[in-house]
């Protein structure tokens, strides 16, 4: 019987090495990081302004606070890929790219990043409100919606400092419905969202409105 049970006991151990083993040299599935990736948008109708820009960090809206990529498969309901990841999280990328956006215009004297102390005449401060794959019958698509608030960095009275608030929303749609899709189509958002700011706050600094 001892040695039945002896038996019995090392088969059982070499059983588990051997599981231990394998599940070791199985590779295990990589994670997938995806950025935005697209060209600054061309606005060649606007005269350059003598303005010094600083872009901070932009927030980010608590369901979506997140590198992991979201999607909305029905009401009331986010799930998140698990293999499928943003390089960084919306708000920086948001801020990244818009802040690379604005200073490739060439229409300011200067975009400055949130981390500066260089002086500067206005700040760009914003959030990131809606970040999500949406997954409808009709079709998948990309949404994003961001909110910035244009300010003057030295105007004493609070009342006048802000130059002007605005929420921009866009949608577009996938050309393929896997993760790949999701990062190109949120890329096109970006792009378009990116240039309506920058018209907007030069409008704003030319016309007063």
């Amino acid at each position: 019987m001892y040695y039945q049970t002896k038996i019995v006991f090392i088969c059982v151990s070499v059983f588990f090495l051997a599981g231990g083993c394998a599940s070791f040299k199985q590779p295990r599935k990589q994670v997938q990081h995806y950025i935005f990736e697209y060209a600054s948008p061309e606005i060649k109708d606007l005269t350059p302004l003598p303005v010094s820009l600083k872009v901070a960090r932009f927030s980010v809206a608590t369901a979506y606070n997140t590198d992991r990529m979201i999607y909305r498969e029905k009401s009331f309901s986010r799930d998140e890929y698990f293999y499928h990841k943003w390089r960084a999280n919306p708000g920086d990328m948001v801020t990244d790219f818009l802040s690379r956006d604005i200073r490739n215009s060439g229409l300011f004297k200067a975009v400055l990043p949130h981390g500066t102390d260089f002086p500067f005449s206005c700040v760009l401060e914003g959030s990131v409100d809606e970040f999500v794959e949406w997954d409808a019958p009709e079709g998948w698509k990309a949404v994003m919606a961001v909110t910035v608030v244009l300010m003057a960095a030295n105007e004493p009275d609070v009342s006048k400092r802000i130059l002007f608030q605005k929420t921009y929303r866009a949608e577009k749609p996938f050309t393929e419905k896997t993760p790949h899709g999701l990062a190109q189509a949120m890329s096109a958002a970006m792009g378009d969202i990116s240039a309506n700011v920058i018209r907007d706050i030069h409008s704003v600094l030319t016309n007063g409105q």
